[in-house]
């Protein structure tokens, strides 16, 4: 969202803009980097056109997804960060003979690229964490829907609606994956909404480190 990108354009040098497929990507470099940053917008299919896009015009050797999502059990708080180690969908049912979370064709879980994930800068802060995302399009905000999703993928650790089409696009396209995410709100809390609407006007600027901290130490 627009929320989520001015946290992040900040850390981009000798920023400019190119318009693709009405999509604004905003390119320059972050450390020693060239990166290209794009807005996605809410839910899977734009994530899935802007991810496309990116990958089709700019080719990236690695795709980062950064941004927010709701808490979902296993000691993630609000404002610390998830890694997602793997990313699976928690609302994808093929049919008979499939299980749900599995899309056609794909693993049932997408990984983040393990060196990646296995960083110093991401193991020795105990505001980082690494577990399971997943995906669909709600906005999870009932205690009912986490254990709905929990049924699905027991070990989730934060819910959000982009992860997985980001990294099945990336599957599909041989381009390795990232994930990293922060907690905005605990769904099923009494103040969940609260806590989300809050989130913008309490989170520091730094909590997007986590990303500069990736891209300046691969």
């Amino acid at each position: 969202m627009g929320k989520e990108l001015k946290l992040l354009l900040p850390l981009i040098e000798n920023h400019s803009v190119i318009t693709l497929n009405d999509i604004a990507f905003h390119t320059g470099k972050i450390g020693m980097h060239d990166v290209t940053a794009m807005q996605c917008g809410i839910g899977k299919v734009n994530a899935a056109i802007g991810a496309l896009t990116m990958i089709e015009n700019f080719h990236p050797n690695l795709v980062i997804n950064t941004g927010v999502a709701g808490g979902a059990g296993g000691g993630a708080g609000i404002l610390d960060v998830v890694v997602g180690d793997r990313v699976a969908y928690h609302d994808v049912w093929c049919g008979p003979g499939t299980e749900w979370g599995d899309a056609a064709g794909c693993p049932r879980y997408f990984t983040s690229v393990p060196e990646i994930s296995a960083l110093p800068c991401l193991n020795d802060n105990p505001r980082i964490k690494h577990g399971l995302i997943c995906s669909g399009d709600i906005f999870v905000s009932k205690v009912e829907e986490v254990e709905r999703i929990k049924s699905v993928h027991p070990d989730v650790m934060a819910v959000d609606m982009e992860s997985a089409s980001i990294a099945q696009v990336c599957y599909l396209k041989n381009v390795m994956f990232f994930c990293v995410r922060v907690i905005s709100d605990t769904p099923g809390g009494d103040d969940n909404i609260a806590q989300y609407e809050n989130f913008w006007e309490d989170a520091p600027k730094h909590t997007f480190e986590a990303l500069k901290m990736v891209v300046t130490s691969i």
